[in-house]
């Protein structure tokens, strides 16, 4: 795209000179739309038809589908066609103007783009080329393309206005503060109730990571507020527009920690004009290939026990069952559980025919062992009764007994044969796996007295249940992947990426999290070797330790807090400046009013205000008081999933991966908080969920972890 000669450079003011280019593209835009194929429209009668369309209409059908969406495309861009420029001018060829957009567009007239695509490789030089030097380089399907930079320039444009134009580097010039000037523009932007793209303002560091090479797995230490999870996201819609032939949108997935939060980033990737990728929690995976055999027990309740100020004395039996479960040592002692079990699943002695010649126990086990050796053992197990029932239906037919009543004994014959094999649900070898167990009991596993109700069991379960499923039936190809995504991998266990693996045979993952953040550290890892060491071929690991989304302020707080128990990576924040934290002290009996003051205080400049409580139980009563003094708070717990923005009164432990213009975090006293290394990353989570303003209230005494703050 070279439009050097049609917009030359002139000694005119940057955003007069982009206002024109911009009613230029919009104008382009609109004679798109006006002169581009028209929909068709069926009037109602044929809409009412219902004959079979035939092979033209069909695809009459699919063109005019495509028209519509590429009008839709156009109609979206035009609120906000690009959002920066950089002018590059490889070796040896002139000068050419790139405009960086979610989208690209092109001239109708001429066929030229004249916006590109985010995602098209000239495009990374926007976000690799840092001023230093006028050298920069892409990678294009040619090869290297090297050359000279001698403009870069973020635009903001919003409804087709244009709002903002900010140069980091013309040459000549010295522009060292202009990146961080404009990112910090961007940073204050207030918050909603939804996670947003990051296109305009992607760092070097995230687009590194976005454009990584597919078939390398990548696990990703982020800090809180480093982008990582978005960063995840976009490299999605990256991995889809290079690799079309081979990745689809439906066969890539994206696990994410709890179904509140695949509602906070549902938006991201229609934003980036991608749809069909599974948004889903491992949980309500594992359940659906499981055909629902079994319930999750309330999952509220394992939080509830899990984050209690005291735990009931089953509790640490509990926790010790659940890391176990998590160890890869106890998945290779479930395979060697179920290759006993395969070797004892065969009916010992002969299948009886009831006329004619039996069948031998060797000859049916060469049929189970050796020919269907290849096949899950359910399969194996239905191909032999298959085998059977066809050599009685011989034997039956040979002897002439082809009457009604032969048939009944021959039925009766089958049936009682089939029933001498033991049951095939994954649950039943999955409790006979925990008797056998020496660490293991069966006290996860719920049977509801009412008679046909479902089993329950718990998180923890799932996997190894889904590892049994494998063997028993192998994997659907319709829930293989393409591209496996895992969010807040810190709380994933060994166990859960082992058998994740066998879903993706490539083995394309990203996997990004936090150690900071594992206040799961049962049921997670605690050091990233754990799923690192599960990629033989190569794994690329990466820490991404600046952290975009809170003031210095709240970043330092926060890193002090967490300081005494050895932060795998300490955050490094932005510099931007804000308002300092207020640790406040308040009398026990004033504590809701206090609450009531700061949220009032705060939503004159916040548009989400989140208080935070260190149980669901005091999550319940802070509502209450925020509902009878007639605030519109919303109340997020394990069981209500929507996040709706505005004011939202949040027990601590769910707030992650979410993020708030203001926090309020509530009774930060000892009695609440411990001195240990959990209660110190439950606090940090907190801390870390506000954009511009954060506030400590606490009854004394004040908690151990925040009494630094008095000195």
């Amino acid at each position: 795209m070279n439009e050097a000669d049609a917009f030359p450079r002139a000694a005119i003011d940057p955003f007069e000179e982009e206002a024109g280019r911009l009613q230029h593209v919009l104008r382009t835009m609109e004679h798109a739309l006006a002169g581009g194929p028209k929909p068709p429209v069926r009037d109602e009668d044929e809409e009412d038809q219902d004959e079979a369309l035939t092979a033209d209409e069909v695809a009459d059908v699919a063109v005019a589908e495509l028209a519509r969406e590429r009008r839709r495309e156009i109609e979206r861009a035009m609120r906000e066609p690009y959002f920066g420029r950089i002018d590059f001018s490889p070796a040896g060829m002139s000068r050419q103007r790139l405009y960086i957009g979610k989208r690209g567009i092109d001239d109708p007239a001429s066929g030229d783009r004249i916006v590109l695509d985010w995602r098209a490789p000239a495009a990374s030089l926007f976000y690799s080329f840092a001023g230093q030097g006028d050298e920069a380089s892409y990678v294009s399907p040619e090869g290297e393309v090297r050359g000279k930079v001698s403009l870069k320039r973020n635009i903001v444009v919003r409804d087709g206005e244009l709002q903002r134009v900010v140069d980091s580097y013309v040459e000549g010039q010295d522009q060292a503060a202009a990146t961080d000037e404009f990112l910090l523009y961007r940073l204050q932007d207030a918050k909603d109730s939804r996670l947003r793209d990051i296109v305009a303002t992607i760092q070097a560091e995230q687009n590194d990571i976005i454009r990584a090479d597919r078939s390398l797995p990548i696990v990703i230490q982020g800090v809180a507020g480093s982008g990582k999870t978005t960063v995840a996201l976009h490299r999605l819609a990256y991995l889809l527009y290079q690799h079309p032939e081979r990745l689809r949108a439906e066969r890539m997935v994206i696990f994410a920690p709890s179904a509140m939060f695949v509602d906070y980033i549902s938006e991201v990737l229609p934003e980036l004009g991608v749809g069909g990728v599974q948004q889903t929690t491992f949980s309500a995976f594992a359940l659906r290939v499981l055909d629902h055999a079994v319930l999750l027990v309330d999952p509220g309740e394992r939080l509830r026990q899990r984050f209690a100020l005291r735990q009931p004395p089953e509790y640490a039996t509990a926790m010790r069952e659940v890391e176990c479960k998590g160890r890869l040592e106890t998945w290779h002692s479930l395979q060697a559980f179920l290759g006993e079990s395969e070797q004892s699943m065969l009916p010992m002695g002969a299948a009886v025919a009831p006329f004619g010649r039996s069948l031998e126990h060797a000859t049916i086990a060469r049929w189970f062992f050796e020919e269907y050796a290849n096949y899950p053992v359910f399969v194996r197990r239905q191909r032999v009764l298959a085998r059977v029932r066809r050599h009685f239906e011989m034997e039956a037919k040979a002897a002439g007994q082809t009457d009604k009543s032969s048939k009944r004994k021959l039925a009766a014959a089958i049936r009682q044969y089939e029933e001498r094999w033991p049951n095939m649900e994954p649950l039943t070898f999955y409790r006979r796996f925990l008797e056998w167990h020496p660490e293991l009991t069966t006290s996860s596993l719920r049977q509801p007295e009412k008679r046909g109700a479902r089993p329950q069991v718990q998180p923890e379960d799932l996997p190894l249940l889904l590892a049994i499923h494998q063997w028993l039936y192998g994997i659907d190809p319709r829930d293989r992947f393409d591209h496996v995504v895992i969010d807040e991998a810190q709380d994933f266990s060994p166990v859960h990426l082992q058998v994740l693996r066998a879903y993706c045979p490539s083995n394309s993952f990203t996997i990004l999290g936090d150690l900071s953040q594992s206040i799961h550290s049962e049921a997670g890892i605690r050091e990233w070797s754990a799923f690192i060491d599960q990629f033989p071929s190569g794994c690329r690991y990466v820490e991404l330790s600046v952290s975009y989304r809170s003031t210095f302020e709240i970043i330092e707080f926060a890193n002090r807090m967490l300081r005494p128990f050895g932060p795998a990576v300490e955050a490094k924040p932005v510099f931007r400046s804000g308002d300092k934290v207020l640790v406040e002290e308040v009398a026990w009996r004033d504590r809701f009013e206090a609450v009531l003051h700061r949220i009032i205080g705060m939503r004159e400049s916040s548009s989400t205000v989140a208080v935070l409580t260190r149980t669901e139980e005091d999550a319940h009563v802070y509502h209450n008081a925020c509902l009878e003094a007639g605030l519109d708070a919303h109340l997020l717990t394990a069981d209500r999933g929507d996040y709706e923005g505005g004011i939202s009164i949040v027990p601590i432990y769910l707030a992650k991966g979410l993020e708030f213009d203001s926090v309020i975090v509530v009774d930060a006293d000892a009695n609440h908080y411990n001195w240990s290394e959990r209660d110190a990353k439950l606090l940090y989570v907190g801390c870390t969920r506000a954009l511009h303003r954060l506030c400590i209230l606490y009854a004394e005494p004040i908690t151990q972890l925040l009494e630094w703050t008095k000195a």
